[in-house]
């Protein structure tokens, strides 16, 4: 089984970075490694070096998993160092001695084989007597007598019911096209003077500028799937090398998210209900607000009007920002709970004499 590895506590420039150095890493070493979620990875890089990679360490440290740090100096708590500027080839180096140190399933050892007696005619004599009168003097064993079991046949598990069936326009929002049953192979997308786009689903990464805003334009109408150019590997490989490094499509996601829904919650999220983070997400610096909209965020679950008068942010730019976190998996609804009953016993007042005394 191929060993997981996840990416967290860095910025997007630099998990680009990371991504496709572990990419040309793992293509070197067999493909014997794959991406996973830092929840569910084997081993997880955190950048050491950032503001909140020691926070992300002390959460994953304290959980047992092991950490690998990207840092420029040597570090004594991380499990494994990747140096920095990260390499393919340090990558490729790292990912060998991981897979050297793992423990490998050991092969289970092979059943006892019964010695069988040898013929009584290669023996001693003595003890080819002894054997002969041991087989004669022996009763033999009453063969048991074989009872039929009825096995009752277990009733068929009940098929799984068939998933709905759901009829997408043909011309749709980037956004759309950008989540599930939308673009399944690797596009050039470029529409006027906005900026070339390379979309690849499949590996979940993009080329393109270093910001997002130039890239508005393109969530502001619809597109038809005729609008994509299929380029071939060599003209992508060729276009993609002077875009510069691989980004996540998380990155292209989010800023669809936020763009959706013109200052409001999309459609389906309860417009007075509670949202939460469930993780600090990567806030990007064309958008300085989403810094204090995160940390009272951080601070448990809240409407968007208290997430707004805690920031300090409008309303309309709160609900932009829980709709791009939504798309994205870093933000969550938080249903109500149930009141708790009242307790039938009246709290004692008057303090600790008080209590004492019984009143």
């Amino acid at each position: 089984m191929a060993l997981t590895l996840g990416i967290t506590g860095m910025d997007s420039t630099t998990e680009a970075e990371v991504q496709a150095a572990f990419r040309a890493a793992n293509a070197e070493l067999g493909n014997t490694w794959a991406l996973a979620g830092d929840e569910s990875a084997d081993y997880v890089v955190i950048d050491m070096d950032s503001l909140y990679g020691p926070m992300s360490w002390l959460r994953l440290h304290a959980a047992g998993r092991k950490v690998i740090g990207l840092t420029s100096v040597d570090r004594n708590q991380t499990d494994y160092r990747l140096p920095r500027p990260v390499t393919a080839n340090d990558f490729a180096v790292l990912l060998s001695e991981i897979a050297g140190d793992a423990p490998r399933a050991t092969a289970p050892e092979p059943p006892p084989v019964a010695s069988t007696p040898a013929p009584s005619g290669q023996l001693p004599p003595a003890q080819a007597a002894a054997t002969v009168d041991e087989i004669v003097q022996t009763p033999a064993e009453p063969v048991a007598r074989a009872t039929a079991v009825v096995v009752e046949p277990e009733p068929p598990a009940p098929e799984p019911e068939p998933e709905p069936v759901v009829e997408l326009a043909p011309d749709r929002s980037l956004a759309s096209w950008l989540g599930r049953n939308g673009l399944e192979r690797r596009v050039r997308l470029q529409r006027g003077s906005d900026p070339v786009l390379l979309i690849d689903p499949r590996s979940a990464v993009w080329h393109g500028p270093a910001t997002l805003k130039p890239l508005t334009g393109y969530f502001g109408g619809t597109l038809l799937i005729e609008d994509f150019e299929t380029p071939d590997a060599v003209a992508w490989e060729s276009e993609a090398a002077s875009l510069g490094a691989a980004q996540p499509l998380a990155r292209l996601q989010w800023l669809g998210g936020l763009l959706s829904g013109h200052g409001h919650l999309l459609p389906g999220n309860d417009v007075d209900g509670n949202y939460r983070l469930t993780k600090w997400p990567q806030t990007e610096r064309e958008y300085p607000k989403h810094f204090r909209i995160a940390t009272a965020m951080m601070k448990g679950p809240a409407t968007i009007a208290e997430v707004a008068e805690a920031s300090g942010v409008a309303r309309e730019e709160v609900a932009d920002f829980v709709n791009a976190n939504l798309a994205t998996g870093y933000a969550e609804f938080v249903p109500p709970h149930a009141p708790e009953p009242e307790t039938m016993t009246p709290k004692p007042t008057g303090g600790l004499f008080g209590r004492i005394r019984g009143r």
